[in-house]
């Protein structure tokens, strides 16, 4: 058999550094150097404008800067994160002025969104209407941008393939991430609206994730032609400050069969038939009750922990002692200063690093309220167990 990373796992010795770390989390191997990445950044702007960094600082000088590994894992996308994965999307434009500092505009999902004028990032957004409301709006607006046989989904398969491709020959995991039932609902409907929808219109719910399975299986399988798949990644969303926003019966009704359904698929298909296909998924809040209805198929994985909202990494990787852990370093504290962060670290890093299967990062981005100097401890510290 070929060793190619497709046909049969790559020898250990001729992955990549970055993939051996990877790999080594996945196997969740006791003691190993711990993979070192960061969540993202709110925080860059600040950091440029006090000089820390460059006004065009490029990803690849912070990595340097920072201290983290090179690529251990590939992501072969296609098929939406926090919305539905619509090709064609919707045309963005402009609806109306809301009031003198705000305008409503419609988004690439369908969206109504609430902005203040000339400006769109940097806080949450508000949504006010959202383009599924029924059966007739569902056909109308969003089902045929979700049809899995569009030309253009596919124009550029052959050089993304080529990429996964290489990915795969080092060694790195390769990924199918995509949109989770819920988050891909909430983004049809709003999460209000989509409370009521569950339990009035359950013909609605179950067409619209019918569709989310045939797309995500389409395309993962034209992505199988070309590589195995190591895992399979929703992003969920599906837990606020005090646990689930839908009972577990729910997520038994309108979720899981699809996804057992497209993971006993992508198994099927996979071209190394003797690799394990990780499950992890991704949701904010307190994801405690989440991880007992998720292991009903076979979860491997969790993130991000969010700190604020009650997660504890510790306190999770003794009761999931097999749950791979990415996440759950505080941003508050991080904002707290060196003491703080260091009592953190030791609190967190000499257990999870002896359990194995844990990747530290900010449970979100890099709050504003980071010093770059307090950014820099935490980096100094977390180094400490990258070898």
């Amino acid at each position: 058999m070929i060793k190619d990373g497709i046909h049969a796992m790559v020898d250990y010795d001729k992955m990549t550094p970055g993939a051996r770390k990877m790999r080594d989390f996945y196997a969740k191997k006791p003691g190993a150097p711990i993979y070192q990445k960061e969540f993202g950044y709110y925080s860059l702007d600040r950091w440029i404008r006090e000089g820390h960094l460059p006004e065009n600082v490029t990803g690849e000088q912070l990595d340097e800067l920072f201290g983290f590994d090179p690529p251990g894992k590939h992501f072969l996308g296609q098929l939406g994160w926090c919305e539905a994965g619509f090709c064609p999307v919707f045309e963005e434009k402009w609806i109306r002025d809301a009031d003198a500092e705000h305008e409503v505009v419609q988004d690439f999902a369908g969206r109504h969104v609430l902005y203040f004028k000339g400006r769109r990032n940097g806080f949450m957004p508000e949504y006010i209407d959202h383009p599924v409301k029924d059966m007739k709006s569902w056909i109308r607006n969003c089902k045929w941008r979700m049809d899995p046989n569009t030309p253009e989904r596919y124009a550029d398969l052959d050089a993304r393939m080529a990429e996964a491709v290489k990915a795969a020959g080092e060694g790195q995991v390769i990924c199918q991430n995509l949109v989770g039932g819920y988050m891909y609902l909430r983004s049809l409907m709003g999460p209000l609206e989509l409370m009521y929808l569950l339990a009035d219109d359950p013909e609605l719910i179950h067409d619209c994730m019918e569709t989310w399975f045939a797309l995500a299986d389409a395309v993962i399988a034209r992505h199988q032609q070309y590589v195995t798949i190591d895992e399979v990644f929703i992003a969920e969303d599906i837990c606020y400050n005090h646990g689930l926003l839908i009972s577990p019966a729910m997520m038994r009704e309108f979720l899981l069969p699809y996804y057992k359904r497209l993971l006993d698929n992508v198994k099927k298909r996979n071209i190394d038939q003797s690799r394990k296909v990780f499950f992890q998924v991704d949701t904010d809040g307190f994801s405690d009750a989440a991880i007992p209805v998720y292991a009903e198929l076979g979860l491997d994985y969790l993130s991000p922990f969010e700190a604020a909202s009650g997660c504890d990494v510790v306190r999770t990787g003794k009761e999931y002692p097999d749950l791979l852990i990415l996440g759950g370093f505080d941003k508050r504290i991080l904002a707290a200063g060196p003491e703080a962060i260091d009592a953190e670290i030791d609190r967190i890093m000499p257990v999870m690093k002896a359990r194995g299967g844990y990747i530290p990062t900010c449970d979100h981005g890099v709050p504003e309220e980071v010093s770059f100097e307090n950014y820099m401890h935490y980096r100094k510290r977390m180094r400490e167990f990258a070898e």
